[in-house]
């Protein structure tokens, strides 16, 4: 089974996840030691991109548990908008694209999602709702004293598009999270400034951002190789 494991991953998609986890473990020894949790969520995070940058269902899963362990990150720094994003949005939303990735296997493969395309009602619905959730949120984040506003909001639209386009089995999924990684990097070197064991988080999203850009690239390979 190890060998099978072994032989499904690239040389390039195994160097990125040990160089990705490298990062992780030696940013968290020399800043935290103590966050426990937001060492594993990181490895569990970053082990979700490589399986999804493969279009695996099993990224999905993991991505299901580290949402709920990284809710549980932000909120003990007062970061509401990503505890409600992560915890009443992608979480749900993870679900329901692994019920979609799970429905649409390219030929019978269970371990390879059909690659699809966003159609034209989705560039009416995706910026509407977008805007709608986004400035619901920003009045209930403002409400509840969210720290760093702005960007919390600003990280709600970008993780929203991410997830639509998650389930509609897009490419433009890897990049919509490549972008909110911009804003949550910024997010927690914000956080760094207070509390220098967040660095380890700050570090978590830079190495999330590589490993969205190669998932971007990966799924435009794959929709290449299943159009033949």
């Amino acid at each position: 089974m190890v060998k099978k494991l072994t032989n499904y991953f690239t040389l390039t998609e195994k160097l990125l996840w040990c160089f990705s986890v490298t990062a992780i473990i030696t940013v968290f020894v020399i800043f935290d030691r103590g966050n426990i949790l937001s060492l594993i969520a990181s490895l569990t995070g970053v082990s979700s991109l490589i399986l999804c940058a493969k279009g695996n269902p099993a990224g999905q899963v993991l991505m299901i548990i580290f949402s709920t362990m990284y809710g549980i990150i932000s909120f003990t720094f007062g970061y509401y908008g990503e505890v409600m994003t992560y915890l009443c949005m992608t979480m749900p939303m993870s679900v329901y694209a692994l019920i979609c990735w799970l429905k649409n296997p390219y030929e019978n493969n269970k371990s390879e999602v059909r690659v699809s395309s966003i159609g034209k009602a989705d560039f009416i619905i995706l910026p509407i709702t977008t805007v709608l959730i986004t400035a619901i949120l920003y009045f209930v984040l403002r409400h509840f004293g969210t720290e760093n506003l702005l960007p919390s909001t600003l990280s709600v639209a970008t993780s929203f598009v991410a997830v639509y386009l998650t389930a509609r089995r897009s490419p433009f999924f890897a990049l919509a999270y490549a972008i909110n990684d911009i804003v949550l990097i910024i997010l927690w070197i914000l956080a760094s400034f207070e509390n220098t064991s967040y660095l380890s988080v700050t570090v978590c999203f830079a190495v999330f951002f590589i490993n969205d850009i190669y998932g971007f690239i990966s799924w435009n390979r794959m929709k290449r190789r299943q159009k033949g």
